[in-house]
């Protein structure tokens, strides 16, 4: 892994309008932008076999992700004219929940997105548990599932957010390249406030 790599600030695309947000709230296009951010450029062929796809629907959802500028075409590693790669135009995702606070549509399709952002989480986790017995005894030594709960003020629950994002930052900025003996691991943060029984 180069410094250069390790230093540049991750790049991103913020959820600004309805027509993003909609775009995103597809479970494939979701997998399709993860694949492409973690594993790097791909063909239509080989992302389509990754997701047990057909070749045409993953294009169309490519095609969709790209005209809201999530995916972008990479011409340059096509060996012919007839392959197509694509890549991730950005690191990840962000939004701001305030700017829509006032606004029942765009609120409804944030919560549209963040509900299958949730559902691919679970997923997620349900598909490491079931590959755990398969995996080394290191990595899943290595591996954590907690949580906990505490009293906080508006600025102390800020705090924690801030310090964990700062933690899940410089980890995704040393682990952007597959190095020998690494795997692909996922850094999943949420901190939020209870709802009241």
């Amino acid at each position: 892994m180069t410094d250069e790599t390790e230093r540049r600030e991750p790049s991103r695309i913020e959820l600004h309008d309805l027509g993003r947000m909609r775009a995103l709230a597809n479970p494939a296009r979701m997998q399709l932008l993860g694949l492409l951010r973690l594993d790097g450029p791909a063909t239509v062929g080989v992302l389509a076999e990754r997701l047990g796809e057909a070749p045409g629907s993953v294009s169309y959802h490519l095609q969709t992700l790209a005209k809201h500028g999530f995916v972008q075409e990479a011409p340059e590693l096509a060996r012919d004219r007839r392959e197509r790669w694509w890549r991730a135009a950005h690191d990840y995702t962000s939004w701001n929940p305030l700017a829509f606070r006032d606004d029942p549509a765009t609120r409804t399709g944030l919560d549209e997105f963040r509900r299958q952002v949730l559902d691919g989480y679970h997923r997620e986790l349900l598909d490491a548990l079931a590959a755990e017995p398969a995996l080394d005894t290191d990595w899943v030594e290595a591996s954590e599932s907690a949580d906990a709960a505490a009293h906080l003020t508006a600025p102390e629950l800020a705090e924690l957010s801030a310090e964990l994002a700062a933690v899940r930052d410089r980890w995704f900025r040393r682990g952007r390249e597959r190095r020998d003996g690494t795997r692909a691991v996922r850094i999943i943060t949420h901190t939020f406030v209870r709802s009241e029984p």
